[in-house]
């Protein structure tokens, strides 16, 4: 069995590849997916998670990493979410690699959105505006230019102003100005596209301020008591997500599914319907999209598989 640092799994899961990978992978069946969250004891705010996703005859991956929200603010920081992925030969059971779960998780996650941004956002989108600027934040800024090379300008806005311009200094791609955001609510008129990577309770984005044709990706919010954006966002547009299964967890959603201003047939079409064609992605110059990255072990399987098939192995 071959374990799979961080450095190599960043170096293999290219986003342009990865992406293709995640959009061919949809194409066909869903996995057979299992989750187990058990939340820190004492009540902490910490949590451990361990997903399983079995593509029958072919793969099984075990994704076993804690979500511990605070390591951030550790001196040297590490990041919020920390583990392991382990895959396995479907036939037999036996393991074929471990990688590193972090990395594996960023690379997973922001290629999950760009593939939604590749269906919903503009073709001609020029500003990409970053909400929070964690772990993921660079990730999520890779992927979205390699789906969307119209790119321009990137925007990064954070509560903490000191770390959205670390990692303003740090990016660098050729062709695009990336700077600060100093007040969210003058950004979020001038952007095409919003992502935002956050732990936010309160909603961040206001839809009252989206410009026709706005494209929202929201990726925190994993928790029904968490919210990235607000009821006008999900008005406003027109909701997308990557997986039906375990939407109704996501606070983005929920909120306004409980107090009946949205409903769940309102969502219009997940990755596999996407991916399929069986459902159109954007369909307007103007319209606004929601997409709402919801996860899941299917997609930690196609990822792990596809690095698998990177290194060479029979995956």
């Amino acid at each position: 069995m071959k374990f799979v640092d961080a450095d190599t799994v960043h170096r293999l899961l290219d986003y342009p590849a990865l992406v293709e990978a995640l959009r061919a992978a949809h194409k066909g069946p869903s996995p057979g997916s299992d989750a187990s969250v058990m939340d820190e004891p004492n009540g902490g705010e910490n949590k451990f998670v361990s997903l399983v996703s079995w593509a029958a005859q072919e793969v099984i991956a075990v994704k076993l990493v804690g979500v511990f929200p605070s390591n951030l603010a550790l001196r040297p920081p590490q990041p919020s979410v920390q583990g392991l992925v382990a895959v396995f030969d479907g036939r037999t059971g036996a393991p074929i690699l471990a990688a590193d779960g972090a990395a594996l998780t960023f690379r997973k996650t922001a290629a999950d959105s760009a593939l939604g941004a590749s269906f919903l956002a503009r073709q001609d989108a020029e500003v990409l505006l970053v909400v929070g600027a964690g772990g993921l934040a660079p990730h999520v800024i890779l992927a979205h230019t390699s789906v969307r090379p119209s790119i321009k300008r990137v925007l990064i806005w954070n509560r903490t102003a000191a770390r959205a311009d670390a990692l303003a200094r740090e990016m660098a791609i050729e062709g695009v100005s990336i700077s600060v955001a100093r007040d969210l609510d003058a950004a979020l008129p001038e952007a095409d596209m919003i992502s935002c990577v956050t732990m936010s309770t309160e909603p961040l984005v206001k839809g009252a301020l989206l410009k026709p044709g706005a494209h929202v990706d929201l990726i925190g919010a994993y928790l029904p008591s968490m919210r990235e954006a607000d009821d006008e966002t999900i008005r406003r547009g027109r909701v997308f997500v990557d997986s039906r299964a375990g939407m109704e967890g996501a606070g983005d959603l929920f909120q306004p599914a409980a107090r009946g201003l949205f409903a769940w047939a309102d969502v219009q079409a997940d990755h596999f319907e996407l991916c399929t064609g069986a459902r159109a992605g954007r369909e307007g110059l103007n319209e606004i999209t929601v997409f709402k990255n919801v996860g899941g072990g299917h997609l930690d399987l196609f990822t792990a598989r596809h690095l698998g098939e990177r290194l060479g192995q029979v995956v």
